[in-house]
């Protein structure tokens, strides 16, 4: 991304009309065929007045289009409430932010401090050593090291060297590709320039001489081992979530064109709220996230409820939780109310709740069927803190 770019501003779910002449047609259609999950697009016609349409799907962050063209697609939650979001759905407290994120005022800015305060992070854990993992080697040595591989000595009988199979200690695990992999993906980005692009390409250099650049799904950061001697990497490997889901589709590294950066805004309130009630569980209650039930085998259907709670003592299930982050007009429509129904009915038990970012003008709260539904709302206006402290223990009462 260059300065000379124009960047046309998108707000969520805000449609923005622009002269038939600010898009080319090979631009639009570009825009339609590539990016059309985050930006609805319609064409110049009389239904639009002779002008183009973008809406902005739900999606946060930055589309590089054309050498002339960029898309800012804005949040409508203020951007310090955005950040702690950020902060508390991807475990980051460990990092502790400083003021100088929370003082960024575009996304952009909040990207290169938060991309600089990662390459500190891992820089420091360079200079104190990084941590070492084991590979297996086999090889013919002239000495015994790790076990002697008798098959071969029985059938070749070895005259100088023996054959062995034994593990060697490498900082080239993938503990380190994972960090290594997200400063690339950083750079390739455009958000981070002078001293801050130099920080970070300095440590890449560094840490590219020894460890192999290789792509790496967001899901390699989570549910990973850790032990005293890497616990550390639990924070960084957070971090490095964030930025590998919002840096837009995988590429391999001899790959020119990319999405800058790019969030989902449903996924981030649904992943907020869970963590939020995970921290906040009622007394006798637990919780999971993301339930998977299997039900129609010859088919393959699966629910993934957002939030099941449960008695802690019993074990039974109590309510289920579905997060909506577009708001309906005024009250639940009638397919989310059907879906969490069927969540609800599917786990065997008596109240559900669908969780929407503003109060609802109509809040529901009724019976269908033997399933009780209410909704419950966790507004992201406000300050946060004090907004969820009721909220669990409200979703949790039943």
């Amino acid at each position: 991304m260059t300065l000379q770019r124009q960047m046309l501003i998108l707000t969520e779910y805000a449609p923005l009309r622009l002269p038939a002449q600010a898009l080319s047609t090979a631009e639009g259609e570009m825009l339609w065929q590539r990016y059309g999950k985050y930006v609805a697009v319609e064409f110049p016609s009389p239904k639009t007045e002779d002008q183009w349409q973008l809406t902005s799907q739900g999606w946060i962050g930055y589309i590089s289009l054309s050498p002339r063209i960029g898309l800012s697609l804005q949040p409508k939650v203020p951007l310090r409430n955005l950040f702690r979001m950020i902060e508390i759905a991807y475990g980051l407290e460990p990092l502790r932010f400083s003021d100088d994120l929370f003082r960024c005022n575009t996304l952009a800015e909040f990207y290169a401090h938060l991309a600089l305060l990662l390459a500190r992070r891992v820089r420091n854990r360079w200079r104190a050593g990084l941590y070492q993992s084991y590979k297996t080697l086999t090889a013919e040595l002239p000495y015994v090291r790790g076990k002697i591989l008798l098959g071969r000595v029985l059938t070749t009988p070895p005259a100088n060297r023996m054959p062995c199979r034994y593990q060697e200690p490498t900082v080239d695990g993938e503990e380190n590709r994972i960090l290594l992999w997200t400063l690339w993906r950083i750079l390739r980005s455009g958000f981070c320039e002078g001293a801050m692009d130099e920080s970070v390409r300095q440590l890449f250099r560094t840490l590219a001489g020894i460890i192999t650049l290789e792509p790496q799904q967001p899901s390699v950061c989570v549910n990973r081992s850790y032990n005293r001697l890497n616990e550390d990497y639990r924070a960084l490997h957070a971090l490095c979530r964030f930025f590998l889901e919002g840096s837009g589709p995988g590429l391999a590294a001899g790959d020119h064109e990319m999405l800058a950066f790019l969030i989902d805004m449903a996924h981030l309130y649904e992943r907020f709220v869970a963590a939020w009630i995970v921290e906040n569980t009622p007394a006798g209650m637990r919780v999971r996230l993301q339930e998977r039930l299997h039900f129609g085998a010859e088919r393959g259907h699966t629910f993934a409820i957002d939030v099941v709670l449960y008695d802690q003592q019993s074990g039974e299930p109590c309510a289920v939780l579905d997060t909506k982050y577009k708001t309906p007009t005024s009250s639940p429509t009638s397919s989310d109310l059907a879906q969490v129904v069927a969540y609800a009915t599917a786990k065997g038990c008596k109240d559900a709740f669908l969780v929407y970012p503003v109060e609802l003008a109509s809040p529901f709260d009724h019976r269908i069927g033997d399933v009780r539904v209410r909704t419950l709302s966790f507004p992201l206006t406000g300050d946060l803190s004090q907004t969820g402290i009721e909220f669990p223990q409200v979703a949790g009462g039943g």
